[in-house]
């Protein structure tokens, strides 16, 4: 059984102020960040599909240029090739899940 505790993983920088820990499968993986207060993840697009749940904090979620506020329990979809961004209102945690597997990502964090 592959398994790891993300939570508990040591945290690869991905953007100032957000750090990540990483765990794939086949074809999804899973990216567990933590993002610092004010934290802005530019606008970006990659052809693999996300979901993002937001496990704790308060995030605006821009997806196309349409923006809501996410706090926890929210999720959002982005569609593959959407372009999308995200900026932390506070200190938050948010599990991203990819499909197929982010191989960028992987190398970045760890496996």
């Amino acid at each position: 059984m592959k398994r790891k505790n993300l939570k508990a993983a040591e945290k690869k920088p991905l953007f100032e102020g957000a750090r990540a820990a990483a765990f794939g499968g086949e074809r999804a993986m899973v990216n567990y960040v933590e993002l610092e207060p004010g934290t802005h993840v530019p606008e970006h697009a990659h052809p693999e599909e996300q979901l993002t749940l937001v496990l704790s904090g308060r995030i605006r979620f821009v997806l196309e240029g349409e923006k809501a506020e996410l706090g926890p329990g929210d999720a959002v979809w982005v569609p593959s090739g959407a372009r999308h961004a995200v900026q932390a209102l506070e200190a938050s945690v948010v599990l991203d899940v990819f499909s197929p597997v982010r191989e960028d990502l992987l190398e970045k964090l760890g496996r």
